[in-house]
């Protein structure tokens, strides 16, 4: 029987490269599939894998070339990560990449486009839900799903510290979550539409332009400032999960990672829930 076609590699490979000058950060986060073509058949019809590549290996290239490529574009980037395959390895013959990129809007804060403070670009969806009888009726309008990060000037620390705990303390990390707010009107305003912007902007303006010392903390001071910033409000509530990038090990590569290169991940993922109201 003739082997008549053949390739392999590693797909969704995830990095976030982040640029940073002084406090003005730029994020890049690409999800990557890595396929090779070359003289691998033996691995196939003899069992001999001495030519082959460890897809674990594919996953390291893509990191290292992402610690010494920080700002390239998309397009370069993939174009160096073939590089280094076909320049290390001759038995690779082709390199097929398909990256899918993330892309990271910087935030307005105040009138001015913010230093570390991103939403996600094709952001969330609209949510409404009215409940209503011949009684009355309550209304309900927010979000689902928006997304959105500050890349720094976010920690968690001062946990509880058992026989369980792994995660150290830090003062400074990546803060992302995919929201689901609920407003809940007590009073209808002048413009629904212009109301509801102003929500949002109040509750961003907070994330990005405070410390946070983890979600819950950031989650109780957006709300409180909605509800201050918005007198049609009686009450808002949260879903915000934990969006996770961890900083990648770089060290068996004789490569320093002072922030700049994450593994983006999606589960498991912390979750975190909570209702502000005017009263208790």
């Amino acid at each position: 029987m003739a082997l008549t076609a053949s390739r392999y590699g590693k797909e969704r490979v995830r990095v976030l490269r982040l640029a940073r000058d002084g406090d003005h950060h730029t994020p890049r986060e690409l999800t990557l599939s890595v396929m090779l073509t070359g003289r691998f058949d033996a691995a196939w019809t003899d069992g001999d894998n001495r030519a082959c590549i460890a897809t674990d290996s594919i996953k390291n290239i893509v990191n290292v070339t992402a610690a010494r490529n920080l700002t390239l574009d998309a397009e370069a980037f993939v174009a160096a990560v073939a590089r280094v395959l076909l320049d290390t390895y001759p038995q690779v013959e082709t390199v097929a990449i398909e990256a899918e990129e993330i892309r990271w809007l910087r935030h307005v804060i105040a009138h001015a486009p913010h230093n570390h403070t991103f939403t996600r670009d094709g952001n969330g969806t609209g949510f409404v839900a009215l409940a209503a009888s011949r009684a009355g009726s309550t209304l309900k309008s927010g979000l689902r799903g928006y997304t959105f990060m500050k890349t720094t000037q976010s920690g968690w620390s001062d946990f509880v510290a058992d026989q369980y705990r792994t995660l150290p303390d830090t003062t400074d990390r990546i803060a992302a979550t995919s929201m689901d707010a609920t407003w809940t009107w007590q009073s209808p305003p002048s413009d629904y539409g212009a109301a509801n912007a102003h929500v949002l902007a109040t509750l961003l303006a907070v994330f990005g332009s405070t410390y946070s010392r983890g979600v819950q903390d950031s989650m109780y001071r957006m709300g409180e400032a909605a509800l201050a910033a918005v007198p049609e409000l009686a009450a808002i509530g949260f879903v915000m999960p934990n969006k996770h990038y961890l900083p990648i090990d770089l060290t068996a590569f004789d490569l320093d990672n002072p922030g700049a290169v994450f593994l983006p991940t999606d589960e498991p993922y912390g979750r975190i829930e909570a209702t502000i109201s005017r009263s208790g």
